[in-house]
């Protein structure tokens, strides 16, 4: 099948499918589907000629036509062409190190920063971007997050979001210093006071150790929440000890995980169906599906992290309701099954849990947490 550029391409809907399946077939690309991908460093990729690299698109069973995901190659010493998109976008960098450059209207007066593996940023919406390659040997490879299957059911016509010369004022305008170091902002949410990293460029989230204690999600875990200015996506970060593992839980569909460090496990089950078991480490990506409880598992001798991209906040109001047990189950209240895997894996790498009893015992029990002290 031929390839065909975005202002070829005005989708329609075809039955059952979605304005962006439409859209996203018509590039003739590999898509990945089901429940995980366990490394993107070896996914199998097509190249795109509009956009002059090798691409996939993940359709996981979670983006349920609300985000998309994709991974770009770019190759040593390449900078690929402009793009002008009309939706927010988030690039986490799974493999080396490289520049963006970012500039608004017909005038070409870009802001360009560096980045490396393991950083994330924002490409705002209405602006114009390119992204380089530095190194003259090494690949470098991106997942790139946004929303467009959400927006596209509301606007079928990719010409829409890929040709639309509007022009943005205000925060995601890219002005200014839009690229500085991510600030600590306190805010008060339904869980108490909590500090947000604002800001638009993260160098690397493999080192980032600004976090604050995740207190009732367990395993002693600590998390950081970071908000894109102007912005409807958004992300956190867990981090959490080696031999524990975290309490299940449930949200709404879109939310894409990848782990930048750790070896683990996750498990994702539909309520009162069977589980689906999913192993991870660096560059693993999962999505879990709507409403489906997930519960995340370190089976390594260091502490383990994920990042979660977000969907627009709407989506996802569950994880914020007063009545966390209808979203949350405890200790004392799993499926012994729970347990006894996560000793079966821990067992295979000649390790034991350091989960305290008293966690499955008492459904008040609260971790230590240094910061307390």
């Amino acid at each position: 099948m031929a390839q065909q550029t975005s202002s070829q391409v005005a989708s329609t809907f075809l039955g059952e499918q979605r304005a962006y399946d439409s859209w996203m077939e018509s590039l003739a690309l590999p898509i990945h589907r089901g429940y995980y991908v366990e490394d993107l460093r070896t996914l199998d990729l097509g190249y795109w000629a509009e956009r002059e690299c090798k691409t996939a698109f993940l359709q996981l069973a979670g983006q349920e036509g609300v985000t998309e995901s994709r991974v770009s190659e770019i190759p040593p010493g390449t900078t690929l062409p402009p793009v002008r998109f009309a939706m927010d976008e988030v690039v986490y960098v799974v493999e080396g190190r490289g520049l963006t450059s970012v500039w608004r209207g017909g005038a070409k007066d870009p802001q360009t920063f560096e980045w490396q593996k393991h950083s994330l940023f924002l490409l705002p919406r209405n602006t114009t971007f390119q992204l380089s390659n530095a190194s003259g040997q090494e690949r470098v490879l991106l997942l790139q997050y946004n929303y467009l299957p959400l927006a596209m059911a509301l606007n079928p016509d990719p010409r829409f979001f890929f040709d639309n010369p509007y022009e943005t004022d205000g925060a995601a305008a890219g002005d200014g210093d839009f690229y500085e170091p991510a600030k600590a902002v306190q805010t008060m949410g339904p869980r108490g006071a909590r500090n947000v990293w604002y800001g638009n460029f993260f160098p690397d989230m493999r080192a980032w150790d600004k976090l604050d204690p995740f207190k009732g999600r367990g395993a002693g875990g600590h998390v950081v929440w970071i908000q894109f200015p102007d912005s409807p996506v958004y992300s956190h970060m867990s981090v959490f000890p080696a031999r524990t593992y975290k309490k299940a839980h449930r949200h709404g569909p879109g939310v894409v995980i990848v782990i930048p460090s750790g070896e683990g496990f996750s498990v994702m089950w539909k309520e009162g169906e069977d589980k689906v078991f999913i192993p991870w480490h660096e560059a693993s990506v999962f999505v879990p599906p709507d409403q489906w409880f997930h519960q995340h598992f370190n089976v390594g001798r260091a502490p383990g992290r994920y990042l979660a991209l977000h969907a627009p906040r709407f989506l996802n109001r569950s994880e914020y309701v007063a009545n966390m047990s209808r979203n949350q189950i405890e200790y004392p209240d799993e499926d012994p099954w729970i347990r006894e895997t996560f000793a079966s894996e821990l067992a295979k790498r000649g390790l034991e849990s350091i989960m305290p009893e008293q966690a499955y015992a008492d459904r008040d029990f609260e971790w230590d947490y240094e910061e307390d002290k």
